[in-house]
């Protein structure tokens, strides 16, 4: 928990949920959603708008395989702030094909971004492929336990290990979880005892 400050008036909130959801094909659905509203009441083009009125309330669902490429893509704007932003969701089908992983905040940018699409979905999209990365491979990792085979594939360490403090190569997470890995340089491909 945050420190508690007082006498603050609360002006706007923005809530994003994220969901992964494993399908019987084999695929993964991975579901964002956004919405913002104002805590006051407020003049706009549309009129006067109420406290609480969604000025975004926009859904996407990207459906991937295990190795994180898309396969589909829909989405739905049911509030926002403009009548043109609706039509703003047709430029996401350009990313089926994509792949999500490294260097993914620039093929989005590339592909749909600037005024080829809308910035609130672009967020959703760049955002949801933590959750994606959050739900795959932990579901294998389960499932692969609960056919009594180990919990981490042979050969390269997960993509996780290397990219933050907790997960450091040298560290004692990776010593207790996986040792296999202490010491692995990704840019060789090995662990690296020297």
């Amino acid at each position: 928990m945050l420190s508690d400050l007082p006498n603050r008036t609360p002006l706007h909130t923005r809530t994003i949920t994220f969901r992964g959801f494993a399908r019987p094909d084999g695929l993964w659905d991975m579901e964002g959603e956004l919405h913002d509203a104002k805590q006051y009441s407020y003049p706009s083009h549309r009129g006067e708008v109420a406290a609480g009125t969604p000025i975004h309330h926009l859904f996407l669902r990207v459906t991937l395989d295990e190795h994180f490429r898309i396969h589909a893509i829909e989405s739905s704007m049911q509030h926002t702030p403009f009548g043109e932003c609706k039509v703003a969701d047709k430029s996401l089908q350009e990313m089926v094909g994509k792949r999500m992983g490294p260097g993914w905040r620039q093929t989005i940018e590339r592909t749909i971004g600037g005024t080829g699409g809308c910035t609130h979905l672009r967020e959703l999209l760049f955002n949801i492929a933590t959750a994606a990365f959050q739900t795959i491979p932990h579901h294998q990792q389960v499932q692969r336990v609960a056919k009594g085979e180990p919990r981490l594939e042979e050969g390269e360490p997960p993509f996780y290990m290397g990219k933050c403090m907790t997960w450091d190569f040298n560290g004692p997470v990776v010593a207790r979880v996986a040792p296999q890995f202490i010491g692995w340089n990704r840019s060789f491909g090995k662990v690296d005892k020297g």
